[in-house]
């Protein structure tokens, strides 16, 4: 038995529609910031000596530049279609940067192990009353100038500002965690 009439022409007219849609859609082309880890490089920030920090540091954030694979096509910024040969921009990828001001934890470190006992430490970090407290008390008769030793090179006790110290960029540095209600917890499983 055939199907009705009404049936064909609304299958008809499905038909048309979808085939319209796949000749005139996106073909599955992607932004260029949304391309899948390995289809780009990104290339290492210039970083500037003085500060050790990316040239281009704002806001806590930086831009690299990024470079999609060799025949990887996908839509620049402005939305126009273009297909890579790796060596051109392809986008601008932001990462987090620290906000620095010019107090070196190097410099730091060293005031606290070797003038602590008489506040050079503190005074160097921009706290004149505590550096002065630590230099009429000797350092608390030794232990405050421990204690803060202990504190520096954790990087617990920073620049008064609220900056981040001087560090080697591609050093070690500390990082500090937190953990709130968002924050997911593996559960330990048994074996």
């Amino acid at each position: 038995m055939a199907l009705p009439r009404p049936v064909w022409a609304v299958t008809g007219v499905l038909w048309w529609v979808c085939a319209f849609h796949y000749v005139s859609g996106d073909d599955g082309i992607v932004k260029c910031d949304e391309l899948r880890l390995g289809q780009f490089i990104c290339a290492d920030p210039e970083i500037n000596p003085v500060t050790q920090e990316p040239v281009n540091c704002s806001n806590y954030t930086a831009d690299a530049p990024c470079f999609p694979a060799p025949n990887i096509t996908c839509k620049v910024y402005g939305g126009n279609v273009t297909t890579f040969t790796g060596k051109e921009i392809g986008f601008y990828r932001p990462f987090p940067c620290r906000n620095v001001n010019g107090y070196s934890y190097k410099v730091a470190v060293a005031l606290s192990l070797f003038l602590g006992w008489l506040g050079a430490d503190r005074f160097y970090l921009g706290y004149p009353a505590l550096g002065m407290l630590k230099f009429c008390t000797v350092g608390f008769c030794g232990i405050g100038s421990l204690l803060d030793f202990i504190l520096v090179s954790m990087q617990i006790v920073g620049p008064s500002d609220g900056s981040s110290y001087i560090i080697d960029y591609y050093g070690a540095r500390l990082v500090h965690l937190s953990i709130n209600n968002e924050t997911y917890r593996k559960m330990p499983s048994n074996p």
